[in-house]
């Protein structure tokens, strides 16, 4: 009789363990499915993997993060011109803070607004950097 309640005590505990991991689970699954990115087509390619020093379009960068992200960004119109966001902190960081829409050339040392720039890829992990120009792109690789 005792072995037969400690079994069945036993047989509780990790049935309510059970019951419990799983319901964790299926909460973690509703808030993960939630989040929606908004997909949307770039001169005709939905997606196209770019190679260190590779210019990329603005579309595909968080500018507050100055990171090529591998698909279309959170579009965030401010004084006539487009920036680009991965989230809704960065649209608000966009909106809201002027020196998150700027950025240093790295060659000249003046500031770019980087809805102009010539966007670049610098590291595989994604970073880019904002230039003048093409042209600053390339005498700033030619001095590396």
């Amino acid at each position: 009789m005792k072995k037969s309640a400690k079994q069945f005590a036993l047989i509780v505990v990790v049935a309510f363990s059970i019951v419990a991991c799983n319901s964790t689970t299926k909460q973690n699954n509703a808030k993960e499915t939630a989040v929606v990115v908004p997909q949307k087509e770039i001169n005709g390619e939905t997606q196209q993997e770019y190679q260190v020093g590779a210019q990329v379009p603005n579309e595909m960068v968080c500018m507050v993060n100055d990171a090529y992200m591998g698909k279309p960004q959170i579009p965030v119109p401010v004084n006539g011109k487009t920036y680009y966001g991965c989230c809704q902190m960065c649209v608000g960081t966009l909106n809201n803070n002027q020196t998150a829409r700027t950025a240093k050339d790295p060659f000249s040392g003046k500031s770019v607004d980087k809805t102009e720039a010539y966007i670049v890829l610098v590291k595989k992990e994604g970073d880019v950097a904002y230039f003048e120009s093409k042209e600053n792109y390339l005498k700033y690789k030619k001095s590396k």
